[in-house]
């Protein structure tokens, strides 16, 4: 059936159970086969209405398709034989036990016996009964190995070898998708349905119909749709979206064997090499940012073993360079000392270190720790216990689990018979679990609980293997090379433990290990042969080899940004080469142009003693010779190479001209910026709400009259991505229904109500308010498919909980913060300390914190585990400022999730979460308007201001130093009234220079610098050094600054 057929079918779906047609809405499920209702199922289950449970189930999956299908229906089949029996229906028993579980005899005789047994039984239901419902139906004759997930909801309590996999119970909490023969995935091809997948849990918990399906639960019948061509992240389309260009090329001045993107900025790139060396660079600007050299940290803490391994062969190389999930740290695996690796034998030692990262240059050392018994061969990040940990492996035969902060050992797992090379950690189903790979080419699973490994594989090759997920976790690939050289990718099936699919296109005999990578759901690469090789996921044959402009070695290391734009790879002489894709390359034009910043350089002429400049220039002079090594050349801005000392003499020289002749940038004309005008046909007043959709292609806002407008950016020709840009004008969107999403709006004024919404992280639902009931409307029909919490109190900010979807954080008009489970329709806790209504919402997922403001000025900290009050403090109201009545504060967490930017008409400041200390502080003079609102730019690098006269200006993050001006002319008419202003500002999710404005007028303006210029503005240089020593408090306009007044 088509994609098209497909669409139709969840369209009528969702209409029938809209109008009440339960029984055609079930009938239709069952007979296209589509969707797999599990809140119905359940429900029947629970009713015992087996015939109406097996003849739902049938429509999916048959008696014979897989051994879970075997199970399940043994279990409906038994559990209708046994309520014959218990209610005495003889008859009825006999004639289930010839026609229903004659069938499974084959498999079982011996269960089939003592089930035929009970008819002679008074009786039966007593523990013998309790023992058969206790003992699913296992097909005996043939062995099947443990499934790789089946383990996870059956975890087994023997501690080695692997166990079998446990039976799949009707009332067990497992993977669905397993069960069934057609899995409730989207199909690939269908971008414009996305409904709740095989692996979302909370089908089976599910006592109330509202919700949102991944996020907040629909029910499951309402099927969740995100209208053509929106997704949270875009597919590739075709091939020609492979990143394939080579856009940078970058010398590291050592042999790159380890590289990892930062998880958020895309273009900051780690480098780990063969002489023990760590590399940051940004990618866009060709610019090194840190460059590290290797030594002990403590070396008198280390064994003397260590020490002596040190002192006879002092080379080192690093084995492994990672991130942590959220880019606050990283950490790397050095190799110390002769480690003949193609024998799979170490005669060393090897460390762990971890840095933690601070933003530009700022590394800074968190641990070091000396983890196994010989070598160190991986390393990982992991979340198992709400605590970032570090995830080791050697060749000791382990796998240790260490406190990210403290370097505490947390958990060891023993059980592999050889040297572990490799560990993958992941979690489904909020289960967390670590694959592990060995070098006798066995593949083991483990669950945080010392209970030993799940399940025990073979993996293709027998030696060295390293796992991956997709990038949405739901596909499990693993790349191996053999000791005789041959390579492979393969697919597993996760569900029944075997290779679902192996990846053709090695040559016969691989010059080195395979280092593999995937990107987007979507492609497979490797390098092998002096290239880099891809593969479509869903098809064995070889997609495309490109040789990269030649250069490569024969198995070249990779690595995939995190949205699969540019892929990094290492490259002959020192090198490495940046591919890029069409959207990869519009990110790099950004940096084109871009000068050194002005404080970077100004911090190498005042602190040679701290900067990264100098630290190379040491490293060069001294590291790396003791070594023997030639000394370093690095790339310069044009690509071509210099001395050291070279560059170090023109950067202070370009330093000392930058720091003279910089001037903020003043933008006071059409033609000095990109600008664009929505089209606005709608009669609507004020835009008091603005947001991006998650995917970046259209802007959602809410006008003052409780009404929603959606504009969407169509892919085409002149905007091939189809995100939101200020060069096409964009479609208002509205179905063919020709409804508007309207608030609830009964016995309230919307013009004098606090609008707010939250928007699903998959662009398909947003929940609203403006002054009455909160509603959750669809977004591809716009229709109400609830309403709720009606005043009073009004809600006044919303907030999802970003680990539990079906939380969300409601600030009330009250002064209250109410925390409600959509799920069960139940407030879990009220939270009280402001003493006015609730204007700014901001969780924290690293810090597990809520941090919430209010028109009071105040903002306070909540533990989001136990919704406990940590800290509060007023905001400082600069003195001569008189704020109005009921100010609001908004809050916006730093992408580093530990510093967050309170915006107040009198300041902007950002703020330090865990100590609720402020920074940095910026402060209008007081002729200035007030501030009307701020945000982040996406990668929290700029700092959006809107003014109340209808003023614009953007700012460095790091100091709140302002760098570029935007004025009213530039986008507003001469004769415009000075009523006219921004109330609201929007970043784009992807582009950073991106944002967009929605005005008292009703209008919403979409800017961009010029592609000329690719970013606001050039920062200004810093006086003192560090913008990292600026005071806390910093007013423009004050004695003694030089930065323009606004």
């Amino acid at each position: 059936m088509s994609s098209l057929s497909r669409e139709l079918v969840f369209l009528i779906l969702q209409f029938l159970d809209e109008e009440k047609f339960k029984e055609t809405v079930h009938k239709l499920e069952q007979e296209s086969g589509f969707f797999f209702n599990m809140k119905y199922f359940e429900d029947e289950v629970h009713n015992g209405n087996w015939d109406e449970v097996e003849r739902y189930l049938s429509g999916f999956t048959k008696v014979d398709d897989n051994r879970y299908s075997m199970k399940i229906f043994f279990e409906i089949r038994k559990q209708k034989y046994l309520e014959a029996l218990d209610k005495h229906d003889r008859s009825k028993a006999v004639d289930i036990l010839v026609k229903d579980l004659k069938v499974f005899s084959s498999f079982n005789e011996e269960l089939f016996k003592e089930i035929t047994q009970l008819l002679t039984l008074e009786n039966f239901s007593c523990l013998r009964m309790l023992e058969l419902c206790a003992q699913p139906f296992q097909p005996t004759p043939a062995p099947v190995p443990a499934p790789l997930t089946s383990w996870m909801s059956n975890p087994s309590t023997v501690t080695h070898p692997a166990v079998s996999g446990g039976a799949i119970g009707l009332g067990a909490p497992t993977n669905s998708a397993a069960i069934l023969k057609h899995p409730r995935t989207p199909p690939t091809n269908n971008p414009a349905v996305d409904y709740p997948s095989g692996d979302s849990d909370h089908v089976s918990k599910r006592t109330r119909p509202i919700g949102i399906s991944d996020e907040v639960n629909l029910p499951i019948n309402i099927l969740p749709v995100t209208y053509p061509g929106q997704s949270h992240s875009q597919a590739f389309n075709t091939p020609d979206d492979l990143p394939k260009t080579v856009a940078r090329i970058l010398n590291q001045g050592s042999s790159p064997m380890s590289m990892d993107f930062h998880p958020v900025q895309q273009t900051l790139l780690l480098v780990g090499t063969n002489v023990g060396d760590i590399g940051l660079w940004e990618v866009g600007s060709r610019e090194r940012l840190v460059l590290r050299n290797f030594k002990v940290w403590d070396l008198g803490a280390c064994p003397m073993s260590l020490q002596a391994a040190l002192v006879k062969d002092p080379s080192v190389s690093v084995n492994r360079i990672i991130w942590s999930p959220d880019g606050s740290l990283f950490g790397k695996l050095e190799d110390i000392g002769n480690l003949e690796f193609f024998n799979g034998v170490a005669y060393s030692r090897h460390i762990v270190q971890i840095y933690s990262y601070h933003g530009g240059d700022d590394v800074r050392q968190q641990l070091e720790i000396d983890a196994h018994v010989g070598g160190v061969n991986d390393l990982a990040f992991s979340h198992p216990i709400k605590q970032l940990c570090v995830i080791t492996c050697g060749d000791d035969k382990t796998i240790k689990v260490w406190d990210a902060a403290s370097g505490v050992k947390q958990y060891t797992f023993e059980g592999h018979e050889a040297p572990v090379y490799s560990v993958c950690p992941h979690y489904k189903e909020n289960i967390q679990f670590i694959f592990s790979t060995a070098l006798d080419g066995k593949i083991k699973a483990w669950l945080y609980d010392n209970m030993g490994s799940r399940v025990d594989y073979d993996a293709p090759g027998h030696w060295c293997t390293t796992m991956a997920y997709s990038a949405d976790g739901t596909r499990l690939f693993s790349c191996g090379t053999s000791k005789d050289g041959d390579s492979y990718i393969v697919e597993w099936n996760e569900s029944e433990g075997a290779v679902k699919r192996t990846y053709q296109g090695f040559r016969k005999r691989s010059l080195g290990v395979v280092q593999f990578d995937t990107t987007k759901n979507r492609f497979l690469a490797a390098g092998d042969e002096f290239s880099i090789k891809f593969w479509d996921m869903d098809n064995n044959q070889l997609l495309t080899t490109i040789d990269a402009d030649g250069g490569l070695p024969a198995s070249p290391r990779i690595r995939f940004n995190k949205e699969g734009t540019l892929l990094a790879v290492s490259a002959n002489e020192n090198g490495i080469k940046i591919l890029a894709n069409v959207d990869g390359l519009r990110l790099l034009r950004t940096f084109e142009n871009r000068s050194f910043d002005a404080s970077r350089i100004s911090e190498t002429v005042t602190k040679p003693t701290t900067s990264p400049i100098s630290s190379v220039a040491a490293a060069t002079s001294s590291g790396l010779a003791d070594r023997g090594a030639p000394v370093m050349a690095i790339a310069g801005m044009n690509g071509d190479t210099r001395n050291m000392g070279d560059v170090k003499s023109r950067l202070t020289e370009e330093a000392n001209d930058k720091s003279k002749i910089w001037k903020l940038t003043e933008i006071s004309e059409q033609t000095q910026c990109r600008s664009l005008r929505l089209p606005d046909n709608l009669r609507t007043t004020k835009i008091s709400r603005l947001i991006y959709t998650n995917s970046g292609t259209a802007i959602l806002g809410l006008a003052s009259n409780a009404i929603h407008l959606l504009w969407k950016w169509q892919r085409n020709d002149r905007n091939s991505s189809g995100k939101a840009t200020a060069n096409i004008s964009p479609q208002l969107w509205q179905p063919t229904s020709g409804i508007l999403m309207t608030n609830d709006i009964s016995d309230t004024n919307p013009e004098e109500a606090v609008p707010c919404f939250a928007l699903s992280k998959n662009d398909s639902y947003v929940m609203s308010a403006s002054g009455g009931k909160i509603s959750l409307f669809n977004m591809m029909t716009f229709k109400t498919m609830t309403t709720f919490m009606p005043p009073p109190p009004a809600a006044t900010f919303l907030a999802f909980h970003p680990q539990d979807n079906n939380i969300i954080a409601i600030g009330m008009d009250d002064s209250t913060i109410q925390i409600y489970n959509v799920r069960v329709d139940e407030v879990k806790s009220k939270l009280k300390g402001h003493s006015k209504r609730i204007t700014g919402l901001a969780f924290s997922h690293v810090l597990n914190v809520l941090v919430s403001s209010g028109a009071d000025a105040q903002l306070c900290v909540w533990n989001s585990d136990g919704w406990e009050k940590q800290k509060n403090k007023f905001l400082q109201v600069p003195g001569g400022r008189t704020p109005t009545t009921l100010s609001d504060t908004r809050v916006q967490f730093h992408q580093d999730q530990m510093h967050f930017l309170a915006i107040h008409e009198t300041q902007l400041a950002i703020y330090e979460a865990t100590k609720l200390e402020c920074v940095k502080q910026w402060v209008p003079r007081e002729s200035s308007a007030p501030i009307s609102h701020a945000t982040f730019s996406c990668d929290s690098q700029l700092v959006y201001a809107s003014f109340l006269d209808a003023t614009v200006c953007i700012f460095s993050a790091a100091n709140l130093r302002l760098r570029c001006r935007i004025n009213p002319p530039a986008y507003l008419p001469a004769n415009v009234s000075s009523t006219i202003y921004p109330l609201v500002i929007a970043a784009h999710p992807q582009e950073p220079n991106q944002f967009a404005l929605g005005l008292t007028d009703g209008g919403v303006h979409v800017f961009e610098p010029l592609e000329a210029e690719g970013k606001w503005g050039v920062p200004p240089p810093v006086e003192n050094g560090s913008a990292s020593s600026m005071p806390a408090s910093s007013t423009v306009g004050a004695s003694g600054s030089d930065q323009p007044q606004r």
